[in-house]
């Protein structure tokens, strides 16, 4: 039974989970920035918003990974057979089962705060089953699909307040998830440093991205910039190493790096526009993701 509870959990991805519940973090900092809001006296307002839509978030991706794996469970019976489906540990009609649960309560999550957030939960959900299911094999439009929804999960946390503002601040997760996406091409067989070429010229318009726009509107920029240094140093080293020995397993310790500094990426904007300690308390979500990774896969 526990084995198979395991399994349940492997399927869900948690050491990526965190970085879900980031970008909520980072969302409801832009909206409230437009607002001219501080993020203490809302979130004592407000708190049972705020993590509804955490949990939403974390339900919707966890849901993701899962179809993930379902729609993948061909392909990993001969490259991953250690996985939870192809293994025999978790039959394949529970795992569909498993998804669709995370998803519902994912979406009657953002319900509960109110129509925009549902509307966007529902689009991220077939965006989700899109890549899964069709785009996940297409050169560039499995990257770009993947990058939708994590742009989408960012104007989830935006639309605490019922409009997007600054809607356009999504495209750098699209965009760094098109990046990381490319970079996992290679995971298996290695061989791929034309992909992490354009990723790395991706990751700089990035972090290139999140600085003018803290600079341009906001007057954080100095207080930003020790999170933008630390976001592009844990980029940047593994993305090199896998550059200069393209095997798979550099190759995933690249990917799994991207992924986990989604958290850092979530702390620049918050930093930027928030304030510094908010930044930090969403920083310690990476910790944690660490922590998760030593006992379950990033990818």
């Amino acid at each position: 039974m526990l084995k198979k509870i395991i399994g349940f959990a492997r399927l869900a991805r948690p050491a990526n989970l965190p970085t879900a519940a980031a970008d909520i973090f980072a969302g409801i900092s832009l909206a409230l920035f437009s607002l001219n809001v501080k993020i203490p006296e809302f979130f004592s307002a407000n708190g049972g918003s705020i993590w509804s839509l955490v949990f939403a978030s974390v339900f919707l991706y966890a849901g993701g990974v899962v179809f993930n794996d379902v729609f993948d469970a061909r392909l990993d019976a001969v490259e991953r057979p250690e996985r939870p489906i192809p293994s025999g540990l978790v039959p394949q009609v529970q795992a569909i089962v498993w998804g669709t649960l995370l998803f519902v309560l994912g979406l009657y999550m953002a319900f509960t705060v109110n129509t925009l957030s549902a509307i966007i939960a529902l689009i991220l959900i077939i965006a989700i089953i899109t890549y899964d299911a069709l785009a996940k094999k297409h050169f560039f439009f499995g990257p770009l699909v993947m990058g939708i929804c994590r742009g989408l999960n960012l104007l989830l946390g935006m639309s605490i307040i019922g409009r997007l503002d600054l809607w356009w601040i999504s495209l750098a997760p699209l965009i760094y998830i098109f990046a990381i996406t490319l970079i996992s091409r290679g995971e298996v067989h290695g061989n791929n440093r034309s992909h992490i070429t354009i990723a790395g010229l991706l990751y700089a318009i990035v972090v290139t991205f999140i600085g003018i726009s803290i600079g341009l509107i906001t007057n954080n920029l100095l207080m930003s910039i020790p999170f933008l240094i630390l976001f592009a140093f844990l980029v940047f080293k593994p993305l090199v190493e896998a550059y200069k020995n393209n095997s798979p397993q550099n190759i995933k310790k690249a990917v799994m790096a991207g992924v986990l500094s989604l958290v850092v990426m979530d702390a620049c904007w918050v930093a930027g526009f928030a304030n510094w300690y908010v930044a930090l308390l969403v920083l310690l979500l990476l910790p944690l993701s660490l922590l998760l990774s030593r006992i379950f896969a990033v990818t």
